[in-house]
């Protein structure tokens, strides 16, 4: 079983670096107020694709934590549209937090998270569940994408 930090964790620690850059370093102002306000909608969007995840997954009686054992292949709810709705959402909500600060700098955390997240935690599960869920996880990926 792997054992590193839970991907919240990894979300925080992105907030606070986009926090330190758009405070330390903000480069140039690329999203000016009120503008920067719409950071709000990708942000909302996050943390409610995170929250339809999750009441996914509790519907199926499965786990949310990586890495363990999934009881349920769901594919129901954003599930549909998705295989990884709460990375997904957790990039959303980056992204909304970045607009929001409307400085270059937090832009950098945006476009590495999401290749974090792809290395540390997608491929990983996409193998266990691959192994697990063989026929049924194949016809799932053949119709359903990995990120949008």
């Amino acid at each position: 079983r792997e054992r590193r930090p839970s991907p919240p964790v990894y979300l925080f620690c992105a907030l606070v670096v986009m926090g330190g850059l758009h405070l330390a370093l903000p480069v140039a102002r690329v999203v000016p107020f009120p503008f920067n306000l719409l950071g709000g909608l990708p942000f909302v969007a996050g943390v409610l694709l995170n929250l339809g995840a999750d009441r996914a997954l509790e519907q199926y009686a499965t786990t949310v934590k990586p890495f363990e054992r999934s009881t349920a292949l769901v594919t129901s709810g954003p599930y549909r549209r998705t295989r990884h709705p709460m990375y997904l959402g957790f990039v959303l909500i980056v992204l909304g937090l970045a607009v929001f600060a409307g400085s270059l700098s937090p832009f950098a955390v945006v476009l590495l998270f999401p290749v974090l997240l792809e290395l540390l935690f997608v491929r990983v599960e996409e193998r266990m569940l691959t192994a697990q869920f063989g026929a049924e996880w194949a016809a799932y990926t053949a119709s359903v994408r990995r990120w949008v």
